[in-house]
């Protein structure tokens, strides 16, 4: 398969990018690693008239710690993430590193970057389901200028984010450290998307749970929080952490998509499964 036509063009700056697409308008598209989009306008599910590379503006590249935040460069690719292992930098966001090896494969780790993923909002994807788990802050820069915008309020729908056509994302900010955590995820095939994904991530005061966080992908058109079950885990002591009711509250609590006879059930039998998992893989790095 082939793309249609389009005109090319490269940005070097975050303003000259801007001015692109307000000259070329909304059928123009931002592209960086192009692991997302390019797929899509190959099947001619996308045909966008023109192509901002974005990939060569060098700020936008960057992995930096600001007190407890952790801010990521929109254009940081996967695997720059992956391999960080600086404490000094990912103290509280080890989960990240992990989540970035579920990434489809080496190459597509290797190409597409952070932002990338969270503007094409893929709700099985890992940085949507990071984003929502660390209470991520989106900033975007645009004719009005720099706003930010809220995990909780960028995902908008299956594929469908809060920034404009002429809007570009510059740097997420992770803002909710927790020192434990883990990712559990059910693919037909290694590096296939997920058909359920579930998070978890809390710290531990006292021998009890807290800030407890744990969020599900690939079920719903967007990633979401099981706010139920995170309530029933908050302040548990470690030694009667209640993982299957949580479990249940979390598969109970969500409205899965359903293209096929049977598809939703299955789903919500895998989140139930996966939570399980979770909880208990986020519980072995407590005492590791």
């Amino acid at each position: 398969m082939k793309p249609a036509s389009f005109e090319y063009h490269r940005a070097t700056t975050v303003s000259e990018a801007l001015t692109f697409v307000n000259e070329l308008g909304e059928d123009a598209k931002f592209i960086a690693g192009g692991q997302s989009l390019v797929p899509m306008m190959n099947f001619r599910l996308a045909r966008p008239t023109a192509l901002i590379d974005i990939m060569h503006i060098p700020k936008l590249n960057s992995i930096y710690r600001d007190g407890d935040s952790l801010i990521v460069g929109a254009l940081t690719r996967h695997r720059t993430l992956e391999l960080t292992t600086d404490a000094s930098v990912v103290e509280g966001f080890a989960l990240l590193s992990s989540a970035a090896r579920w990434i489809g494969h080496t190459p597509i780790r290797t190409r597409g970057t952070i932002g990338g993923s969270l503007v094409h909002a893929d709700a099985s994807a890992e940085w949507c389901m990071m984003a929502r788990l660390f209470d991520a802050q989106m900033t975007l820069e645009g004719p009005r200028g720099r706003r930010t915008v809220s995990s909780g309020d960028w995902f908008q729908g299956m594929f469908s984010t809060a920034a404009d056509f002429n809007e570009l994302l510059v740097e997420i900010q992770f803002i909710s450290p927790r020192r434990y955590g883990a990712l559990a995820e059910f693919a037909r095939r290694h590096g296939d998307f997920a058909l359920a994904a579930v998070a978890v991530a809390f710290d531990v005061v006292d021998d009890r749970l807290c800030n407890v966080g744990i969020v599900i992908g690939g079920v719903e058109g967007i990633p979401v929080r099981a706010s139920e079950a995170e309530t029933l885990l908050e302040g548990a002591s470690l030694g009667a952490v209640d993982v299957e009711g949580a479990a249940r509250s979390a598969a109970a609590g969500v409205e899965p998509m359903e293209s096929e006879p049977g598809e939703a059930a299955y789903r919500r039998h895998l989140v139930d499964t996966l939570t399980r998992r979770a909880i208990h893989d986020a519980l072995a790095t407590r005492v590791q």
